[in-house]
């Protein structure tokens, strides 16, 4: 059975369980499986290649409900979850609800011990552990479905397999897709082929901050983590600059939980640079130099609106409820001098008025606005038609012109659908493009006076496209009634001519 099977299977055992409500939970209860299950696999490898390696999963500490504090021996996956033939029905579900979720989520990290690097580590494991346990539920009320749950998953995922790892990434891609249904609230997932792109046009290189501030399940940070493996890592002492250098924030939990588990799944050992929290919660002056990060590559929540109170959190200029306009104000204020970003907004923050313009005039005058890359509809289909577009800038130094380029549809292509889907080959003009820039059909250059006499207006339509010509409806119906009048002419002569022919048949045959 094959990977993709399998985890169809086990969604549909989560359906007979009567504790389990629509697509967002059977994700969520299988993603915490699926993490405990990957988590354990790596702990076997570290085991081999670690001296004295510890797991934060073995004498764990927590405090009850009652305040009393307990202790539980070992919550390893290999553990409980392992053997096919172990706990189930009430005992199994006894565990999971009364000693591994509590202990879980009330995990104590312990002290830090910055000269003890093993103790450290520890403890950073430990808490990234109860960061992903601190919002995740256990719904499942049958102990025997969970068990054939747990057995699926201990049949199907072998991480330390390197056949099951590669295909695991392309099922974990596949799981992702099934969130696509929280589009309602302005967050889609980014295609793969715009992430790729992105980041490739960004170049991250080794030792440089990549953040994602609205980083959801994590789709721009594990392309940033492939781009600079291949570009740079060369050693165990380069993976490590790398591991250190991604950063995320997640507000929801389970878009946290899931981008925490892609991390690992894409060697992250300890991805703790994930945090589940709301960026925009933080007051714009509180961010210092600490905070300032080497490149941005994000897609943040656009349509949406913030809760009452986080606008406080910016300049009065800025001040809005529209997610996608304060993160703008936000990652340019994040960015380093000379910093580079790549980030998606939709066409109405192009050509928006009131706080969009004055949102964009702070963009120009503070970064390099250089390249807007204007996407075609059906990107995001079917979750939205919203046409989107990837901005692309450098922080230090004021815009003078922008290029724009349209991409195009693939040839015989007429829109995007979950069946055929943007494809990264489809950015092969772009890229030979990029370094040597001239005017084509796609692409067009307008100046920074251009844009001001346009009060910042960022919607510049393609002025190479070929012209869509809308002739007057009179002089077509009258150069209709011509050619009709015309054609008539021809065919009376033609009868006439035919006539003729005819008699002169008749009367030689005569």
């Amino acid at each position: 059975m094959s990977l993709n099977t399998t985890i169809k299977s086990i969604q549909d055992i989560m359906r007979k369980d009567v504790g389990v409500d629509g697509d967002a939970q059977r994700i969520g209860q299988l993603v915490w499986l699926l993490f405990l299950k990957i988590w354990d696999d790596r702990e076997q490898e570290l085991e081999l290649l670690e001296d004295g390696f510890r797991s934060p999963l073995v004498n764990v500490h927590w405090t009850d409900a009652n305040g009393e504090l307990k202790l539980a021996a070992d919550l390893r996956w290999r553990t409980w979850a392992a053997d096919p033939e172990g706990d189930t029905g009430d005992a199994l579900l006894a565990f999971v609800n009364d000693t591994l979720f509590p202990a879980l989520k009330g995990l104590e990290p312990g002290p830090r011990a910055p000269r003890d690097p093993a103790a450290e580590s520890l403890r950073r494991r430990r808490a990234l552990v109860r960061s992903v346990f601190e919002d995740a539920y256990q719904y499942m009320k049958s102990g025997t479905l969970l068990r054939q749950v747990v057995n699926k998953v201990q049949e199907a995922v072998d991480f330390n397999d390197s056949k099951t790892r590669h295909l695991f990434g392309e099922i974990y891609e596949q799981i992702l897709k099934g969130l696509q249904s929280a589009g309602n609230a302005g967050e889609y997932y980014t295609p793969r082929a715009v992430t790729q792109f992105a980041v490739q046009m960004v170049d991250p290189r080794l030792g440089e901050v990549v953040l994602d501030p609205a980083c959801g399940t994590g789709g721009f940070l594990t392309c940033a983590i492939e781009h600079v493996r291949r570009q740079d890592v060369k050693t165990p002492e380069h993976e490590a600059r790398l591991q250190a250098s991604v950063r995320g924030v997640e507000k929801k939990p389970l878009p946290h939980l899931l981008c925490t588990t892609n991390m690992i799944v894409h060697g992250l050992d300890v991805p703790t640079g994930i945090r589940h929290d709301n960026t925009l919660s933080r007051p714009l002056r509180d961010y210092g130099a600490k905070d300032r990060v080497d490149v941005v590559v994000t897609n943040p929540p656009f349509g949406g609106m913030e809760e009452d109170g986080i606008e406080q959190n910016f300049p009065a200029d800025f001040r809005t409820r529209e997610t996608a306009d304060l993160f703008l104000v936000l990652i340019v204020e994040l960015l380093k001098e000379g910093g580079r970003a790549a980030v998606v907004l939709p066409d109405g923050t192009l050509f928006g008025e009131g706080v969009k313009t004055r949102v964009k005039e702070r963009l120009l005058e503070a970064c390099e606005l250089h390249t807007i890359v204007r996407l075609p509809k059906g990107v995001f289909a079917p979750y939205t038609g919203i046409q989107t577009n990837v901005l692309f800038f450098t922080k230090g130094r004021p815009t003078k012109e922008v290029w724009y380029y349209e991409h195009p549809y693939p040839p015989g292509c007429k829109s995007y659908s979950k069946t055929r889907p943007m494809r990264i080959e489809e950015f092969e003009a772009e890229k030979a493009w990029w370094t040597d820039r001239k005017q084509t059909r796609q692409a067009w250059r307008v100046t920074m006076a251009q844009i001001r006499e346009r009060n910042f207006n960022l919607d510049f339509k393609n002025p190479n496209a070929p012209a869509e010509t809308h002739e007057d409806p009179d002089e077509l119906l009258a150069r209709y009634q011509e050619a009709r009048t015309a054609a008539d002419a021809v065919r009376e002569e033609l009868k006439v001519a035919l006539a003729s022919a005819l008699a002169e048949t008749a009367g030689v045959l005569a």
